[in-house]
């Protein structure tokens, strides 16, 4: 039996090896995405100093300056950026804790935030859960097998 613990155990461990590659490649791919962010940030900064070089006597009376239009750009330009960034920042930190065995907890949140992302994403929290959920594995990131409370009827 002890050769079959031994068996299981490298399966379990190229299982988590492989999770850490998947949560490598998908970081990186967050991040590259995250850079068309920036590319709606400069699109803005472009308009906005173009619009500030817009003559006021070319502007109809009565009729106030599109002034704030550029910073529109600029603003969902940020946001997809430092949301691309964070989530590309989940998965590097997720992968660094699957290959130290630690923070399980951690990585299946973040397995259940990569579920958004179909399809690689999907796949990737889909099999994220069925490894981490094997009761060997549980042991190998030192957590427990605490066994639920009971549920009783009324």
């Amino acid at each position: 039996m002890a050769e079959q613990d031994f068996r299981q155990t490298i399966v379990h461990e190229e299982h988590l090896r492989l999770l850490a590659i998947g949560y490598w490649v998908a970081g990186g791919m967050a991040a590259l995405f995250s850079l068309f962010g920036l590319f709606y940030v400069c699109m803005g900064a472009m308009f906005a100093a173009s619009f500030a070089k817009i003559p006021a006597t070319s502007v109809p009376p009565n009729q106030p300056p599109a002034a704030f239009l550029p910073w529109i750009f600029v603003g969902i330009g940020l946001a997809i950026f430092l949301a691309g960034a964070t989530f590309a920042a989940l998965r590097f930190w997720t992968a660094v804790c699957l290959k130290r065995r630690s923070s399980r907890t951690f990585c299946l949140v973040v397995a259940a935030l990569t579920c958004l992302e179909f399809p690689y994403g999907t796949t990737l929290g889909v099999f994220t859960f069925i490894v981490l959920g094997k009761p060997s594995v549980i042991q190998m990131f030192g957590a427990s097998l605490v066994a639920p409370p009971p549920v009783r009827s009324t």
